[in-house]
């Protein structure tokens, strides 16, 4: 299997995914910290991939997204960014909207 295909095997298998550095228990760094209390705030349940653990696939998703920095959110299989966009969308109430949005998994 590819990273390509390992990466949207992860994407479609969770409505809203973090790609960070560590794990929401033990985040390894501020960055990463920062979004997890955030999405923890929005009380939204969310799977993690620890792009630590695997070198493939964090050198993959920088392709993959276009984006070259971590953590990287995605809802729906769609990126929605950083934790600088997240941090502003927490702020005025986006990204509560958007996971709100989310259906439920049948």
């Amino acid at each position: 299997m590819s990273v390509n295909e390992r990466i949207e095997e992860q994407l479609n298998g969770h409505q809203v995914l973090l790609y960070m550095k560590g794990t929401p228990y033990f985040p390894q760094c501020g960055f990463s910290s920062k979004v997890v209390q955030i999405l923890q705030a929005c009380e939204t349940e969310f799977a993690y991939v620890n792009i630590l653990d695997d070198s493939e696939i964090r050198e993959g998703l920088k392709v993959y997204s276009n984006w070259p920095t971590f953590p990287q959110l995605y809802v729906n299989a769609e990126l929605v960014g950083g934790a600088d966009i997240l941090i502003e969308m927490f702020d005025n109430g986006e990204l509560k909207t958007l996971i709100d949005g989310v259906k439920p998994a049948e």
